[in-house]
């Protein structure tokens, strides 16, 4: 079968990149398109996945609008070439119009009830749209949940496992505390009007956290004069060792959040996205699993890491509570390439 895989961000790569490995040892043939966005590219590049960059990453609704629609133009021969049977990605934004004006099936893997413009514009289109089961909402026959979340295609224990000589790279003797700030950039579309961690409140972080330990920053912009000595200077592929080891993970981040908690690290996340309609993940994580706090009151953060840090038995406590999360989750990647395969299965029946 050949299957296109349309990735747009650095998490698209960690989602897809083991299901794309296992296809391909099947034979079947994979395309990649891609972006220029953060480290997207040098993910690809370290996980030796071929790719087609079709654009860099728009600034502002009308660079994004333009960056679309260069993308769809540059598909249509890539399509046609290659024959595509089947195509995949997150949102579908960038794609899916195309491909369905072409008769292409098309899969979308998503877990972000709050981009609500990309939903809108893609989700009609989907031939199949798939949800962890703690998203919240519904979109009929096409949708289909299942026990787990993105990241466990490349957290699951069968998937991911830490390397100590991370511990070296970053300076740092085992078992002794660090902490990690995650900052994002908020320039995406459904960013608009969002908001995480200011610069004052950046620096009152670092001012805590460097009387309890080290503290190492990873940010998607150019971090300000005062936060740049901080910044983790290593491979970007090493920040799934660097949060499993690490004390505590502050962030205004999504993805990096679950991250953490699915390697039993406790999270602290605080942005304007954090509310009675925030994603279904987050809110499983938090009341269910207990392994995040989200916040979109800063002192209310700030009031929770105090509180943490208190814990002597802190990383013990949630590495517990990441064993009873996984009793309850699958192996996301084997779980998606059944699904993908299943169309090859449709396509021998016609």
């Amino acid at each position: 079968m050949n299957i296109l895989f349309d990735m747009n961000h650095p998490a698209h790569v960690h989602l897809f990149r083991n299901a794309i490995q296992e296809l391909s040892k099947q034979g079947h043939h994979i395309v990649i398109a891609s972006r220029e966005k953060e480290v997207t590219t040098q993910l690809l590049q370290y996980y030796q996945l071929p790719y087609l960059l079709l654009s860099k990453a728009g600034k502002g609704i009308l660079g994004l609008g333009k960056e679309l629609i260069v993308r769809q133009l540059k598909l249509i021969p890539i399509l046609l070439k290659n024959k595509i049977q089947l195509c995949i990605s997150v949102t579908g934004a960038s794609s899916i119009h195309i491909a369905r004006l072409m008769g292409i099936p098309y899969l979308i893997f998503h877990d972000s009830e709050s981009a609500e413009l990309q939903n809108a514009l893609t989700y009609p289109f989907a031939t199949k749209i798939y949800t962890p089961e703690s998203y919240h909402l519904h979109h009929g026959k096409k949708h289909v949940k299942y026990a787990g979340y993105h990241e466990l295609a490349y957290l699951h224990p069968k998937r991911f496992q830490p390397d100590p000589e991370v511990l070296n790279e970053l300076g740092v003797k085992a078992g002794e505390k660090f902490f990690v700030c995650r900052f994002v950039a908020w320039s995406a579309s459904h960013d608009v009007g969002r908001y995480g961690f200011n610069l004052n409140q950046k620096l009152e972080l670092l001012s805590l956290l460097q009387k309890e330990g080290k503290v190492f920053i990873t940010s998607e912009k150019p971090l300000e004069k005062e936060l740049e000595p901080y910044r983790i200077r290593i491979s970007p592929h090493r920040l799934l060792d660097i949060l499993y080891y690490a004390t505590l993970l502050i962030t205004d981040s999504q993805t990096v959040t679950t991250e953490a908690a699915l390697l039993g690290t406790p999270a602290i996340r605080y942005n304007s996205f954090v509310g009675p309609n925030d994603m279904g993940n987050f809110i499983e994580l938090e009341r269910k699993y207990d392994l995040i706090y989200s916040f979109r009151d800063f002192a209310q953060a700030l009031a929770k890491m105090k509180e943490l840090l208190k814990n002597l038995a802190l990383k013990q406590d949630w590495q517990k509570k990441r064993e009873e999360l996984l009793k309850d989750k699958i192996d996301v990647t084997d779980w998606m390439v059944d699904r993908i395969l299943s169309y090859q299965k449709k396509e021998s029946t016609v």
